[in-house]
């Protein structure tokens, strides 16, 4: 039996309001917090990105799990913003935790995704047997040109997920995904910000991709809607995830606990596993959980877990998400996210 053994979430004190982007352009603020249901974003520190990030919520998943470090034969960080270019982001996690030098690590990107490309691939090396324990984060820094409708929710956080076949908190039950060639959303080799489709990301890309996915794995496991306690879709804003919700027959309360996008915003590569982590801090055992991602590009995972009794063991060993989200938290003027996010160029 293999599934999550160790879990853990990492979000940044630093927010800043809707409100605050908007007057500096503008904009309407209250467009942008009823039509799209955002309040805030998170936003890194200087000293803060994406490495940096995925070594706090692999820690806490560590500290969940309770294994030795050296012990995990995977570690895949998944980013639409790795630091480096050509340096991996893999290594630099791997030595931090202590998993060097016998361990393969590979830095993945699928756009929003790439968590959850990360996490089938290192769930299915336990399952094959070629690893004892496998290691996948997803992390990103915020990334949205100024002004962009995407400066409102492009935030920052990441969500780590230790797979193992012992001291399982939750059994993956089964995986699906659903791919084609939709360019709703890219970056090109040395552009800084990502462009859009605009209206394009909608129902050709996002919906499509996460009703493939869904209605995939509903299938597949001959399961119902109503069969779940939680349900976590890609949270590219506030109300996209309701809306995919209710056309496959899901509840506004089923959606609720893993939906973190009005305080935290698009976390990208960690937006859904962060909504993940959200439902295993307060799931009973079996609960049963299905998440379904969504990455630009374009494609969709898709996992059903279902919850074991360790988790009741487990969940007070690190700081819980909604904690990390509503605690502590530091409010920024727009000059000062411009400064963190180096959106002002210093002259040569």
């Amino acid at each position: 039996m293999e599934g999550i053994i160790g879990y853990g979430a990492y979000i940044p004190r630093n927010r800043i309001k809707v409100e605050e982007i908007a007057k500096v352009w503008g904009a309407d603020a209250p467009s942008y917090k009823k039509g799209l249901m955002l309040e805030e974003k998170s936003v890194p520190s200087p000293d803060q990105d994406t490495i940096t990030m995925s070594v706090e919520a692999s820690r806490s998943a560590l500290k969940r799990a309770r294994i030795d470090p050296a012990e995990i034969g995977a570690v895949y960080v998944g980013s639409e913003s790795h630091p480096y270019a050509v340096k991996p982001s893999g290594t630099v996690l791997a030595e931090a935790l202590g998993a060097t030098p016998e361990v393969h690590t590979a830095d993945f990107e699928f756009a929003c995704k790439a968590g959850t490309e990360g996490m089938f691939v290192a769930l299915n090396l336990v399952k094959s047997g070629v690893i004892k324990y496998g290691l996948a984060v997803g992390a990103d820094t915020s990334q949205g040109a100024p002004g962009d409708a995407l400066e409102y929710s492009a935030a920052a956080g990441a969500a780590a997920f230790l797979f193992g076949r012992d001291k399982v908190v939750a059994r993956a039950v089964e995986t699906y995904s659903y791919m084609t060639d939709t360019p709703d959303f890219w970056r090109r080799e040395y552009q800084y910000y990502p462009q859009h489709g605009g209206r394009f990301t909608g129902d050709p890309a996002y919906f499509k991709h996460i009703m493939g996915a869904a209605k995939g794995i509903l299938d597949k496991t001959g399961m119902k809607p109503p069969d779940f306690a939680y349900v976590i879709f890609h949270q590219p804003n506030g109300k996209f995830p309701f809306r995919v919700g209710k056309m496959l027959g899901f509840e506004k309360e089923q959606i609720e606990t893993g939906w973190l996008v009005n305080r935290l915003g698009n976390t990208y590569s960690g937006s859904s596993p962060l909504g993940l982590t959200a439902c295993l801090d307060v799931a009973k055992p079996g609960d049963m959980i299905l998440i379904v991602s969504y990455g630009s590009g374009a494609g969709s995972d898709a996992f059903v877990f279902e919850v074991l009794d360790r988790i009741k063991e487990i969940q007070d060993l690190a700081p819980k998400t909604r904690e990390l989200l509503d605690k502590n938290k530091h409010y920024l003027e727009y000059g000062e996210y411009a400064k963190f996010r180096h959106k002002i160029k210093k002259a040569n």
